[in-house]
């Protein structure tokens, strides 16, 4: 069965330096997202129930809805493409849609 590449780790380390209590959970979505096969949104709410799909990314709240994490999913090879981590605050600001 294949697996999903998750690009990039980065992202979560870069984010967790200005915010460490997120990376437990942050490193917690990382290992569940790379163990998944997932084909549509669907699949994603089956693991992650509050995932929301916002064209034309997928909105994953962290640590209790604390963080939010937005990722590009590219289902047909597999690979999620984490474009950025944030915090509610930063989220609700909206720029991230831009």
């Amino acid at each position: 069965m294949e697996r999903v590449n998750v690009i990039s780790k980065r992202a979560i380390r870069e984010f967790a330096e200005r915010h460490p209590d997120g990376l437990v959970p942050l490193m917690q979505w990382f290992r569940l997202a790379k163990k998944a096969n997932w084909a549509h949104i669907i699949e994603v709410r089956e693991q992650f129930p509050t995932a929301d799909a916002v064209p034309p990314f997928t909105v994953f709240n962290i640590a209790g809805n604390k963080y939010r994490l937005i990722a590009e999913i590219e289902y047909l090879r597999k690979v999620v493409h984490i474009r950025q981590v944030l915090t509610h605050a930063e989220y609700d600001r909206g720029a991230w849609k831009r």
